[in-house]
């Protein structure tokens, strides 16, 4: 185990932010009103793009068998597949842009703040003067790894951060995805510690040789496992 990763790669939700601002705030905004986002943002061409990867998606749906809601390039049919896609908790790349966009607004507005645990801003803090890298890695866009936190509940954190990464870098159950991520960083895999909550990411990078943190911060901890558990970034001290 390294003793001092020189980079640190962090998961969000259930890591740096509670979950529950994810699917009790952040989730419920988006859905919401994406209706209405898509009735006057439809012509625009990020948007269009958008739209054309979730017709893809529609389509891989339709070839596995799956009953989605009827697919056309409308923002009505849009609407309705995403929140379909939505009520699945589906990673799907077109969604988490079109979800960035809408908190973008939210966060611009101030209806929204990013939480993170208070523990957070202090380990940003510690590992910055330290000299160490910090990167997230995401199933949300980039986009809204930004705006969480740029508007967070600690301030604007965005100057401790040097990268983002989310699914089109690859999936987080994939040991390349993490091969992806050290080698744009600039960072030997073993130098880098990424800390999740999920257990199946932490195994992929693993494989990539990235050294693991199992971030538990509800709940008990597992009776056993294949990564040192940590509770907060606290735990992390002299890492």
């Amino acid at each position: 185990m390294t003793a001092q990763p020189s980079a640190l790669l962090l998961d969000v939700e259930g890591t740096t932010t509670p979950v529950d601002f994810v699917y009790r705030v952040l989730f419920p905004y988006a859905h919401a009103r994406i209706a209405e986002y898509l009735a006057r943002s439809f012509d625009r061409a990020d948007v269009r793009d958008d739209v054309r990867g979730l017709g893809q998606e529609h389509a891989a749906d339709v070839a596995a068998g799956r009953r989605p809601p009827a697919w056309a390039e409308t923002p009505e049919a849009a609407t309705a597949y995403a929140r379909w896609l939505m009520d699945q908790d589906r990673k799907a790349t077109a969604l988490k842009s079109l979800q960035g966009r809408i908190w973008e607004e939210g966060f611009r507005a101030g209806a929204l703040a990013g939480q993170v645990y208070e523990d957070v801003p202090r380990a940003f803090e510690r590992w910055t003067k330290a000299g160490r890298t910090i990167a997230i890695f995401s199933s949300g866009s980039v986009l809204a790894q930004k705006l969480l936190f740029a508007y967070s509940n600690a301030g604007d954190l965005t100057p401790h951060l040097r990268g983002y990464f989310d699914t089109t870098t690859g999936a987080k159950r994939e040991a390349e995805s993490y091969r992806r991520i050290a080698a744009e960083l600039l960072f030997d895999p073993a130098s880098i510690l990424f800390a999740s909550d999920v257990a199946a990411e932490l195994d992929a990078a693993r494989a990539a040789r990235l050294d693991t943190a199992l971030c538990v911060r509800e709940g008990p901890a597992p009776a056993a496992s294949a990564h040192r558990v940590i509770r907060t970034f606290d735990d992390l001290q002299g890492r």
